[in-house]
């Protein structure tokens, strides 16, 4: 019985540094599982259209591939020639540091940000300068390599999603089948629900960004309204980030403007949050506020951004199981 108990513990050992080991890999599977749930609405009304799985998925496929084609061509130039004109801007940039009189000046009283930059002209700096070049490149490669992964995992979890749902049914006892399907179903539905309307929202957050700035003529607007969007995706906090960092921007432009961006950051939050994303996603996730709140911080903390993408519909499908599941047995009991 020891030995049995030791290696039971080794065992378990073992797999916990095993898990350990891919979990890259795992937030990986999971993420394109994520978004092939996210996805399978669009698939499964065109296949009520007439349309077979595999014709679906590709019309998916190639749909998104348009748009995120025609966005590129249309961003590319845009972005290339916004980049560029940073670039040269950066000097202007060092100058107002310098300044007493300029918002920048003062930041850099305060918090030393010329010692950084004064670092860069030495051989210390150049040394740091290109391990972080070498550094950045990594990231792009890995990170490259990562949504490629991610793609090609999502278009095979798409296509074979309902063969994926069919196994899994049949590892619940028959008689309990039936209930665990319905609940399944409803689970899978609010994934989906988040997914798209998540999705979205961020397009209009983005769409409403890039008018507001190119309104005022804050520079980068394109780019910009690019960053508020994909951090709109994140959950309670990503909006708010997105919209300091624009009005961080709106101030070489003028305090007024940056004022005026702070005042509209603030109405669109209130517009998608009572407006928006009742409407766009309705009663598909039903979590309460709190629980959104603690489930990204929590999710935030353990996968990083993933972990707080996925946390309002990991939260709405415990909050099901409890509701459908596992309260009806407490009030029994």
């Amino acid at each position: 019985m020891g030995m049995m108990g030791a290696a039971g513990v080794a065992t378990t050992y073992g797999v916990i540094l095993l898990l350990g080991a891919i979990k890259d890999v795992l937030v990986l599977i999971g993420l394109g599982l994520f978004l092939a749930i996210g996805l399978d609405p669009a698939a499964n009304w065109l296949v009520r259209h007439g349309m077979p799985r595999w014709a679906s998925v590709l019309a998916i496929v190639v749909g998104a591939l348009v748009l995120v084609g025609g966005f590129l061509a249309l961003a590319i130039p845009v972005i290339v020639t916004q980049g560029a004109q940073f670039v040269h801007e950066v000097p202007t940039y060092l100058r107002e540091a310098t300044s007493h009189n300029t918002f920048i000046g003062r930041l850099n009283e305060r918090f030393n940000l010329a010692h950084l930059v004064e670092q860069f002209g030495t051989g210390k700096g150049e040394t740091a300068l290109v391990g972080g070049v070498l550094g950045a490149g990594r990231v792009v490669v890995g990170a490259a390599a990562s949504l490629v992964i991610v793609l090609v995992l999502t278009i095979y979890f798409l296509a074979d999603l309902p063969r994926i749902k069919a196994t899994v049914y049949r590892c619940v006892p028959n008689s309990r089948r039936p209930r665990a399907i319905l609940i399944s179903d409803d689970i899978l539905g609010k994934v989906g629900g988040y997914v798209l309307g998540n999705l979205v929202t961020s397009l209009i957050a983005g769409v409403l960004t890039l008018i507001w700035l190119a309104i005022f003529h804050v520079p980068y607007a394109l780019l910009l309204a690019i960053f508020v969007a994909l951090m709109d995706l994140v959950p309670v906090v990503g909006s708010t980030i997105g919209g300091v960092v624009i009005s961080l921007v709106a101030l070489s432009v003028s305090f007024p403007v940056a004022l005026a961006t702070v005042g509209f950051v603030i109405a669109y939050r209130l517009l998608e949050d009572y407006l928006l994303v009742p409407h766009i996603m309705g009663k598909a996730v039903e979590v309460p506020g709190v629980v959104t709140l603690i489930s990204v911080t929590i999710g935030a903390a353990l996968l990083g951004i993933v972990g707080a993408l996925i946390a309002i519909p990991v939260a709405a499908a415990l909050r099901l199981v409890l509701r459908e599941v596992a309260f009806p047995r407490l009030d029994r009991s």
